[in-house]
């Protein structure tokens, strides 16, 4: 009735990437936030059924039409040790088509446990799926890849973390749940014709032009480590802090996932770390591109056998291709970085330009956001600043000429001035599950869909957090 399209080839798949399970029975699920947006883009009509059969559609209460429900399998270096894992408190209900072709996966995330569950619950707190439904649109609309929320229900049933918290189930989009992790668990069972299976699936999910390829495996390599070197790139412009990227949350398509401990820098500092279990700071902001070739790595050990027959050849071309992310990442950061500057063509120097703007920030706990976003104006900000301002000047009269105006516009579509706060964040996320005041989410979740703009209401989420609020901690949710 809300117009699926289900067509579940991964559940086509040789058995041991995933188990076929059922969602949990909950006592009493009820739509907190549906993203009409969203379901418009894949041909779904919410409003075509009531509130009571929406939320038990999306909780899996009553499975739709041609939903073939399974858990996947996966492996994961967390914080560098192995592990064999898999969707623990996820189900995959199937691929939906949408009606211009593309091909996502509807996943519940807290739908109970799963054979992959090791000793958890399977279930998730009302405020880590606001906070990942959040993130995922806020994302989007700043034009990263990502997955994305269609819905956040709450379940009825009592959750307990470090106190008993309201259960939910998030309702997650993606291109796909195919991970790094995914391909470490099928390389870990040693049967090269079970990865071999995967590999061709996944290239020709993700990757279709280059299904025919003979060396196909190799440019495979290739395409992930291009799509994940622009997607850290992008991330780096932000001040995003991903928290966890365990090689389990890297997806191949090249989309964000896995939305837990993250959050946005205020003050530009390479070292900001959010996590609370992040101690040793392995995933803190500066160490991100470094931490992403670390895991395309793993990938390509995993490759290896399908690269080449011969294992020192196969090393040597995925050493090689893994030697290009370093390059990449950073020709899509400068390319983000110059377009702050208003700088419309390449110079040398301009990595160094960037770069002690950055350290002046660092040294003088600027806030990352709102100095882009007002670099054009900003003056009186000390003789170290001068000195660069003058340098930028004199760089800006290399490129065609412009008016201000015209200069302060182009800058400002590449600034955003608006980012999920973390003192918004939390304020939404706090009325929403222990107040059931959804007013803060909805005007937080406004302002992020539009973060280039900060007229009106949004002016208000553009301010860094106040001086009270330090120290921010965020927690993973299981």
């Amino acid at each position: 009735m809300l117009g699926w399209r289900f067509d579940n080839t991964y559940a086509r798949l040789p058995a041991p990437l995933f188990e076929r399970i059922a969602p949990a029975k909950v006592r009493d699920p009820r739509c907190i936030i549906a993203n009409h947006a969203l379901a418009q883009e894949l041909g779904l009509d919410l409003r075509a059924v009531t509130e009571s059969e929406l939320a038990q559609a999306l909780a899996g209460q009553a499975l739709p039409p041609g939903a073939d429900p399974i858990a996947q399998a996966y492996a994961g270096h967390q914080f560098g040790g192995f592990t064999m894992l898999g969707d623990g408190r996820a189900i995959l209900l199937g691929e939906h088509v949408t009606p211009r072709g593309a091909r996502l996966d509807i996943q519940l995330k807290g739908s109970g446990q799963t054979p992959y569950s090791r000793r958890g619950d399977g279930l998730a707190a009302l405020g880590p799926m606001l906070r990942e439904h959040i993130m995922g649109e806020a994302m989007h609309a700043l034009g990263i890849p990502t997955s994305r929320s269609l819905a956040v229900i709450t379940t009825g049933e009592p959750v307990l973390r470090e106190s008993v918290k309201r259960g939910a189930i998030l309702v997650r989009t993606a291109s796909s749940h195919i991970r790094v992790g995914t391909f470490q668990y099928a390389a870990a069972l040693g049967d090269v014709e079970l990865l071999r299976t995967l590999a061709d699936y996944a290239v020709a999910r993700h990757y279709p032009g280059i299904s025919a390829c003979e060396g196909r495996y190799l440019e495979f390599l290739q395409q992930v480590i291009a799509r994940q070197a622009s997607l850290i790139a992008h991330w780096q412009s932000v001040g995003f802090v991903h928290g966890v990227m365990n090689t389990d949350n890297m997806a191949i398509s090249g989309e964000t996932i896995d939305y837990g401990p993250c959050a946005f820098m205020d003050a530009c500092h390479p070292g900001t770390v959010f996590s609370s279990i992040d101690r040793q700071g392995r995933y803190a902001y500066g160490n991100q591109p470094a931490i992403a070739r670390w895991n395309l790595a793993r990938f390509a050990e995993t490759l290896l056998p399908l690269i080449a027959p011969d294992e020192g050849a196969a090393i040597a071309a995925a050493t090689e291709a893994l030697k290009q992310f370093p390059e990449l990442h950073e020709r899509h950061w400068l390319s983000r970085m110059r377009a702050r500057l208003d700088l419309r063509t390449e110079r040398p120097g301009d990595a160094e330009l960037v770069q002690s703007l950055l350290e002046w920030m660092q040294a003088h706990q600027r806030d990352h956001t709102q100095t882009f976003r007002q670099l054009h104006s900003l003056r009186n900000a000390g003789e170290e600043f001068a000195s660069w301002r003058a340098q930028w000047e004199s760089r800006l009269r290399d490129e065609p000429a412009s008016t201000e105006a015209d200069r302060v516009r182009r800058m400002q579509a590449a600034s955003p001035a608006v980012i999920p706060r973390n003192w918004a964040v939390e304020e939404a996320l706090e009325a929403a599950a222990e107040r059931d005041d959804l007013a803060p989410l909805h005007a937080l979740l406004d302002a992020v869909a539009d973060p280039f703009s900060e007229a009106g209401e949004r002016s208000r989420f553009a301010d860094p957090p106040p001086a009270s609020f330090c120290g921010y901690r965020t927690f993973c949710g299981t």
